[in-house]
C-alpha cells in the first residue's frame, strides 16, 4: 500500500517557507552572500587577507562565508562587494505589468526575480 507523502508548494522563497521574518530581505542578504563567498573564492583569498579587504576581523569573515548574516545589513554586504571590486548597479524602472516591482539580484545578465522588497 502506497503513503501519500504530503507537501506544500514552495513560494520560491525558502525563508518565507520557514517563516522567517523579513523573507525578501532574508533572501537579498542570503544572495549577496553568496555572491560575496564565489568573489573571495575566485580571488583565492584567506579569510584573514578578505577581512583586511572589507575592513572587518577574521571572525566576522567566517560568520559571512557561513551565513550567519543578522549582523549584516544588506547595505553592508553590497559595500563588502564594492570593496572587492566589483560594481553594482541599482536600477529603477516600472514593472512591465501591473503589480508589485521586484527586486532582482544576481549577475548580468540574470533575469532571476531574487526578491521582492518592501512589499
Amino acid at each position: 500500500m502506497k503513503r501519500k507523502i504530503e507537501y506544500k508548494k514552495s513560494t520560491g522563497n525558502v525563508f518565507a517557507d520557514l517563516d522567517i521574518p523579513n523573507p525578501e530581505e532574508a533572501l537579498a542578504k542570503a544572495e549577496v552572500a553568496r555572491q560575496i563567498r564565489k568573489i573571495i573564492r575566485r580571488k583565492k583569498l584567506t579569510q584573514t587577507q578578505a577581512a583586511k579587504i572589507l575592513k572587518i576581523d577574521q571572525p566576522k569573515v567566517s560568520l559571512l562565508l557561513r551565513g550567519y548574516l543578522t549582523n549584516f545589513s544588506l547595505e553592508r554586504l553590497l559595500r563588502f562587494l564594492n570593496d572587492l571590486g566589483q560594481d553594482v548597479f541599482i536600477t529603477i524602472a516600472p514593472s512591465p505589468r501591473k503589480r508589485h516591482g521586484c527586486t532582482r539580484i544576481g549577475e548580468v545578465p540574470s533575469k532571476t526575480r531574487i526578491a521582492a522588497l518592501g512589499k
